[in-house]
């Protein structure tokens, strides 16, 4: 029965049947493509899921806010503070492991720039003190704004006018933690006024001339930088 009959030659109806099979094995095939791609098209990635409406999360409290309160009292800026700019790579001790020791003097360096050369009178110089770690390991040290002091002299250094100490003589805490080699960057804005120990007697416009601003880090100091009040 499987033998083909016909006025033509047998191997011309066996190639019609492989031909007809073929298509059949590729219409079945198809068919079942087309059912696994329906069946798997409900469990696609792309579906997600009801939240549920416990699942939301707060908004961050007031705590979380950078800003910080300013003093009462004038506009001045005169305690050392941390900057907000890229340069300070430390990092504050509590983010970090706890096997740093305490940084002696001796392991720090510090140094004083001065964001413009010259002033006008009545306008507020600015200051960068960078605190940098010379020693080989990593070391923690308080570097709070009332252990800081950014003073600033006659050129000659015989007379000092003005110290951030005088009327900020405390701070908050700041342990920066230091690698070998890190820094830890803060500004202070002078106001141009004099000032004495414990803020006491009156302060008084610093004339026009020329003087000069140090940074001290406990007993390490930094090299004398000039700048002018015109």
């Amino acid at each position: 029965m499987l033998e083909p009959n016909g006025p033509l030659p047998p191997e011309i109806y066996w190639r019609r049947r492989a031909l007809a099979i073929g298509a059949l094995v590729v219409a079945l095939a198809l068919v079942i493509w087309l059912v696994l791609t329906v069946s798997r098209g409900g469990n696609s990635p792309g579906d997600s899921k009801p939240v549920a409406a416990g699942s939301s999360t707060s908004a961050p409290s007031k705590a979380a806010d950078g800003s910080t309160a300013k003093p009462a009292g004038t506009g001045e800026s005169e305690a050392p503070k941390s900057s907000t700019s890229g340069s300070a790579t430390a990092t504050p001790s509590g983010t970090t492991t706890a096997a740093a020791g305490q940084c002696p003097d001796q392991s720090l360096a510090v140094k004083v720039t001065i964001e413009q050369p010259t002033y006008k009178v009545g306008e507020q110089p600015v200051f960068w003190i960078v605190i940098t770690n010379i020693s080989q390991a990593a070391c923690a040290r308080d570097m709070g704004s009332g252990l800081q002091q950014v003073s600033v002299w006659t050129l000659d250094g015989q007379r000092r006018l003005w110290s951030s100490a005088d009327c900020y003589p405390d701070g908050q805490p700041d342990v920066r933690t230091l690698n070998r080699g890190e820094q830890a960057s803060f500004t202070v804005t002078w106001s141009g006024s004099t000032s004495q120990p414990n803020c006491a007697g009156d302060r008084v416009q610093v004339p026009p001339g020329a003087y000069s601003v140090v940074a001290q880090m406990g007993s390490v100091r930094s090299s004398i930088e000039p700048f002018n009040l015109a």
